[in-house]
């Protein structure tokens, strides 16, 4: 495959940043892919415009959204998860540039860890294997 995808990712949790990204750009470069083009953001609630902004540049076949939102004591939790999540979606169809979603909203930090990093619930693998996955749609379509 010679598509280049693109990653956005919230910082807020920098060791699961690095792990997300690290096993995003494994599933790409394992599916022979160049390694994506990193964008770092502040936290999960600026990554739809980060994704917009990759989306729209033209550049790439595809944006891997990636993050973590552990709950805490207050409501921030649910809005920033549910935005995050309306968001990328929005950008998705709105540019008609699959973005996917690797943001982990988990109760704690040793539920963040087991979705990152490896394994079968690997977020970040999971938000590339996802753009692979609509990039073969659009290539059967773009064929029949």
């Amino acid at each position: 495959m010679s598509e280049r995808y693109a990653i956005v990712c919230a910082q807020f949790y920098p060791d699961l940043a690095e792990r997300l990204i690290s096993s995003a750009q494994a599933a790409l470069v394992e599916a022979g892919c160049e390694p994506a083009e990193c964008f770092e953001v502040p936290g999960a609630f600026e990554l739809p415009s980060a994704a917009k902004l990759c989306a729209e540049s033209g550049r790439f076949a595809g944006v891997a959204c990636l993050g973590a939102v552990i709950r805490g004591e207050t409501d921030h939790y649910d809005y920033v998860c549910a935005e995050a999540a309306r968001g990328i979606q929005s950008v998705a169809l709105e540019t008609g540039v699959p973005c996917s979603f690797g943001v982990l909203t988990v109760n704690t930090l040793e539920q963040a860890l087991e979705r990152s990093g490896g394994g079968v619930r690997d977020a970040g693998r999971n938000a590339a294997e996802a753009l692979l996955a609509l990039e073969r749609v659009r290539a059967k379509l773009n064929t029949d």
